[in-house]
């Protein structure tokens, strides 16, 4: 399947001009998380990662996350090429749950080691997330974490028949 380029408008991003390896960057909009009714999460001091075909995924500071309603998670950390050795978190808020709703790297590679520690939340996870005032979408597919808003334009890796890209 060949793939084909949205150029990209005013004030937008394509993530076909995104860099392979990724790039990390600090990202002073404001980032926010919520589930069930509360702010898991809400910061103005993210990084964010560009990776060619992938909407950014913004990584959260661990002091500005409410560290009560994270749950360890037994799933097993997977390992990214780039960046490390995840561990995944879950989300315990009342009576709800989400499982592996986040992940982190606690050791990550010298290039990453500004985000250690830090979090990123699956948009389709959680209830809502925001740059700013705008929610997002979460990135087509259940593996790839990125977060999609109208400053992005794909396509994007993740979705059906993208495996190969």
């Amino acid at each position: 399947m060949k793939t084909v380029r949205i150029e990209p408008g005013p004030g937008q991003e394509s993530v076909w001009d995104y860099p392979r390896p990724p790039r990390l960057e600090s990202y002073s909009r404001t980032i926010k998380t919520e589930f069930n009714g509360q702010i898991i999460a809400q910061t103005s001091r993210a990084f964010r990662v560009l990776e060619t075909s992938h909407p950014p995924v913004y990584y959260i500071p661990p002091a500005d996350i409410w560290q009560a309603f994270l749950v360890p998670s037994p799933t097993r950390s997977t390992v990214c090429e780039w960046k490390g050795r995840t561990v995944y978190h879950s989300l315990a808020v009342g009576d709800r749950r989400s499982a592996d709703a986040a992940w982190s790297y606690p050791d990550p590679t010298p290039a990453f080691r500004a985000i250690k520690d830090h979090l990123a939340f699956y948009a389709g996870k959680v209830d809502r997330c925001w740059v700013d005032d705008e929610q997002v979408q979460p990135q087509p597919g259940d593996f790839y974490g990125g977060w999609v808003t109208r400053q992005i334009v794909g396509p994007f890796k993740g979705g059906p028949g993208s495996w190969g890209w």
